[in-house]
């Protein structure tokens, strides 16, 4: 067993040295700091060479008692520096409040951090699509990659599955527009013009809108949870490990299914929310189902089904390239799980959003209006 810590002042010329011995570790410390502290006067050197040992609770105190007395430590061997400058570099004042500034920079500061951590999600996106596209191209070339069983069962959760929540959903919808139509158009004596109404804005617009906006918060928020979770149990890097690739094997089934089915939910929800009016217009207008559908056959232009159908499968790959990106982009802990699918979420909606606007000035220029 080593001694315990101890120390003797001496002097080197006129210098007084105070020489440590023993050990300098918690469990052998002692009275040591009490009595370092009644050490009055100048002292030139801190001579460490006769300690066995040393842990980083002697190293605070020694250097603590160098500081006070502006004291050199010497005697240190390769392990004991190393400790010391770490002691050293740890010695700094704690900072008990945040220091108050500007409210405007506050604000400036956050809206350039938003800007900066938008534009670095919008490249990592950019560049995790090009990624999916490649893994589809490499599929392609090679059939026998292609994970046909997950990609079913893909469908099943995306499609099948949301069949219920989304008729419930465009079926209301197609109430509340027949409803609020024929309360304006009441104005001007013209209700038959609801039919109109219903039919173009369902086929065109809100039957694929709001069926992307559904499956975001519904299939995008469970692609981002699923993968962030793989992330967290490291059975991603398992799966790197063993030679499969994430990409084959967890976002292109998920970007196929959403992909393919888009258009088949966007083409339910239109037809309900369409059924929704059509009641609507039967009970509350007193226009027949046969008058409503021969109505919705002539005032309801082919290009409209066409539009509905061309938007659904790209929401279909945003809102699939959005739920996987941010489900990859999970680290540290669960939290961080729950964090990347609402961003999911919000980023699949807006980006949804902001191509449907895209698309409205497209179509109107080639003449689809």
């Amino acid at each position: 067993m080593t001694a315990a810590a101890d120390f003797s002042e001496e002097r080197d010329g006129q210098a007084p040295v105070l020489r440590f011995t023993g050990d300098l570790s918690l469990a052998r410390l002692g009275n040591l700091p009490d009595r370092l502290g009644k050490v009055q006067g100048e002292v030139a050197t801190v001579d460490l060479s006769d300690v066995d040992r040393i842990d980083t609770i002697g190293a605070w105190v020694i250097h603590r008692f160098a500081r006070q007395h502006d004291a050199e430590i010497r005697g240190l061997d390769e392990d004991a520096r190393h400790l010391f400058e770490q002691v050293e570099a740890a010695d700094q004042p704690v900072q008990m409040r945040p220091q108050s500034g500007s409210s405007f920079r506050r604000v400036l500061g956050e809206i350039g951090e938003a800007t900066s951590n938008a534009a670095r999600t919008s490249l990592g996106l950019l560049g995790f699509m090009g990624a999916t596209i490649a893994t589809f191209g490499g599929v392609i070339r090679h059939p026998s990659r292609f994970r046909f069983n997950a990609t079913v069962q893909r469908f099943e959760v995306v499609g099948v599955s949301a069949l219920g929540i989304i008729g419930l959903m465009s079926f209301l919808i197609g109430i509340v527009i027949a409803q609020q139509g024929a309360v304006q158009l009441r104005q001007f004596g013209a209700e038959a013009f609801t039919i109109n109404l219903v039919g173009r804005i369902t086929l065109r617009e809100l039957g694929v809108l709001m069926t992307a906006i559904m499956v975001a918060g519904r299939s995008g928020s469970a692609f981002a949870a699923q993968l962030g979770t793989m992330q967290l149990t490291e059975e991603i890097d398992a799966m790197r490990t063993i030679g499969v690739s994430p990409m084959e094997a967890l976002v292109l089934p998920r970007t196929i299914a959403a992909i393919v089915l888009m258009p088949l939910l966007g083409f339910y929800s239109s037809v309900i929310s369409i059924i929704g009016g059509g009641l609507l217009c039967w009970f509350a207008l007193d226009i027949p189902p046969v008058a409503y559908v021969a109505r919705i056959r002539e005032v309801v232009p082919m290009t409209d089904l066409f539009v509905g159908l061309i938007k659904a499968p790209v929401f279909g790959a945003i809102i699939a390239v959005a739920g996987c990106f941010q489900g990859m982009q999970v680290k540290g802990d669960a939290e961080q799980v729950g964090l990347k699918t609402t961003s999911a979420v919000v980023q699949a909606i807006f980006m949804v959003i902001v191509v449907d606007a895209f698309f409205a000035v497209f179509f109107e220029q080639i003449g689809w209006i």
